[in-house]
């Protein structure tokens, strides 16, 4: 496998790992603020989508042949953090399958030396390459799957990629209690 594929490869485990987290939430599990500063899963969704058409599409002078009212200039800062009552789950949903398509036909046309620019980084820095926004949204699309993983066994105990990952131990509630004590009995000796 070539580095582009593997790399893209890397992004669409990153996204369903992302948007396994809404599964099986309510409307108000999947939105509401798990942070301080407002975090939420289907936010998370939103944002990620947002980023990868944002990277994908006007880095490479292919953007977004629809509006996006919360990219829009005059929105509401940090929008796309957050949906509000009025945007479905399933309208998040849609888009984040429409920026994928959108990002994959940009990933698929281009080489991987391919030039882009990203006309929001600092002057010098801008000039990029399809190997760099990869790795950049690769990375991206990966911490906010694991703010998701976190925000979602705070909301009801699931962890981990799929029912009995292997990478999960299979404790019970009272073992993983335990497990946990340890740990806070140690924190609290250092």
């Amino acid at each position: 496998m070539d580095e582009k594929t593997t790399l893209h490869d890397y992004l669409r485990r990153g996204r369903d790992s992302l948007l396994l987290k809404v599964e099986g939430l309510s409307e108000y599990d999947v939105r509401r603020p798990l942070t301080p500063t407002g975090t939420n899963i289907l936010g998370l969704v939103k944002h990620v989508a947002s980023v990868q058409l944002d990277y994908f599409g006007v880095t490479f002078g292919r953007p977004a042949d629809r509006a996006i009212p919360w990219l829009a200039e005059d929105a509401v800062p940090d929008s796309d953090m957050w949906v509000p009552a009025a945007e479905s789950r399933a309208e998040i949903i849609e888009f984040h399958h429409y920026s994928a398509a959108r990002s994959d036909a940009t990933i698929d046309a281009l080489s991987i030396d391919a030039i882009g620019e990203v006309p929001w980084w600092k002057p010098g820095t801008r000039r990029v390459t399809l190997h760099q926004i990869l790795v950049h949204v690769v990375a991206e699309t990966a911490r906010h799957a694991g703010h998701a993983d976190i925000l979602r066994e705070g909301i009801d105990g699931e962890v981990g990629l799929r029912a009995a990952d292997p990478n999960i131990p299979g404790r019970s509630a009272e073992e993983w209690a335990a497990y946990r004590a340890m740990i806070e009995a140690d924190a609290r000796r250092a």
